[in-house]
């Protein structure tokens, strides 16, 4: 992959019609500041994106919840209160 600083980008803007994708750094800094992807991409980008979203709306605590028993929650809601009671508690 091509890598440009942005200063090359302004000098000679016409280096990104040779490439497809360019990683767009800052040298001062030494830090990817981006990517160039050319037109012709915007919809892979798109559909990429949506997926990305539609993954962090499906992350672990929010599918859990569908499987949650209503019914089990007044016992859950002070069970490790409980446990650690009866882990310290003196056993005469």
């Amino acid at each position: 992959m091509q890598k440009l600083s942005i200063s090359e980008i302004q000098r000679n803007l016409h280096k990104l019609d040779e490439y497809e994708i360019i990683e767009i750094i800052d040298k001062k800094k030494n830090v990817v500041k981006g990517f160039y992807i050319q037109a012709k991409y915007a919809d892979l980008v798109n559909e990429i994106e949506k997926k990305i979203v539609q993954i962090k709306k499906n992350r672990a605590a929010g599918m859990l919840k569908k499987y949650a028993n209503p019914t089990l929650k007044e016992k859950e809601e002070g069970a490790w209160q409980e446990y650690v009671m009866n882990k310290y508690r003196k056993v005469d």
